[in-house]
């Protein structure tokens, strides 16, 4: 666990995360960060949960229609 300190930037109040921390989710400046709320709390998270939803109806499509997509690609 990590104690991360608010700051004060501009009219808003922030959170610095210290590079380590940065490295191991594999984000740089820039990056999105997604915080998804829990009963536990809060987690940052660089991976969006409704990009992955629409990511795994694509993979189902894909499979059923394997074939169909690979004569398109010729």
């Amino acid at each position: 666990m990590s104690a991360l300190k608010l700051t004060q930037i501009g009219n808003s109040v922030g959170v610095i995360l210290p590079k380590e921390m940065l490295s191991r989710m594999k984000v740089e400046k820039g990056d999105t960060l997604f915080a998804i709320e829990s009963p536990e709390g809060y987690t940052l998270t660089p991976y969006s949960a409704d990009f992955e939803t629409q990511m795994s109806a694509a993979r189902r499509v894909m499979k059923k229609r394997r074939n169909v997509l690979r004569e398109l690609a010729k």
